[in-house]
């Protein structure tokens, strides 16, 4: 049964790229959201945050960072994937299997996950990711190494997949 995971904090995370926004719950990290603003965060802090919080949004901004960057993140908080579906977070988990600098298909990873006649549906779900980046739907592509679709443009596809160094445009 898919509900929706509440959000306790919404923290930004400031790169060269924008500010990316990081919302917990208290099972851990709930949703990133893409910058949509290059200038610096002016979020005030109303309230005070959890320690508990704090120490997970730090791994989530040396994750993105190191994402951002095209290298492996070594360690990420609690993941709550919880506002899913039980099917979309069987395609969050297959897509949490995807290597650095590897992409799967849509087909692909609908067979890995036992599936394989679901390829739209894991394209929905990937749509759906609540935490990009993290769970890596920037992977998964469609058949013949074309691009797909992407829930934070297309441009932070092709981004992500040059930094990691895919050669899916070959």
């Amino acid at each position: 049964m898919k509900r929706q995971a509440q959000s306790i904090a919404r923290l930004p995370i400031e790169t060269k790229e924008g500010i990316f926004f990081a919302s917990y719950s208290q099972d851990g990290l709930c949703r990133l959201e893409f910058p949509k603003s290059t200038k610096p965060s002016n979020t005030p802090e109303t309230k005070q945050v959890p320690g508990t919080i704090q120490g997970w949004h730090e791994l989530t901004t040396k994750a993105v960072m190191a994402l951002l960057a095209g290298a492996a993140c070594s360690r990420v908080p609690p993941l709550d994937l919880t506002s899913g579906t039980e099917f979309q977070q069987q395609v969050w988990r297959g897509m949490q299997k995807i290597d650095l600098g590897q992409t799967s298909s849509y087909a692909e990873l609908a067979a890995a996950i036992g599936k394989p006649k679901a390829t739209r549906a894991v394209g929905g779900a990937c749509g759906a990711n609540p935490i990009p980046l993290l769970v890596p739907c920037h992977r998964v592509v469609a058949s013949h190494h074309r691009l797909g679709g992407f829930s934070g443009g297309l441009h932070w596809k092709r981004l992500l997949l040059d930094r990691e160094q895919c050669n899916v445009f070959a």
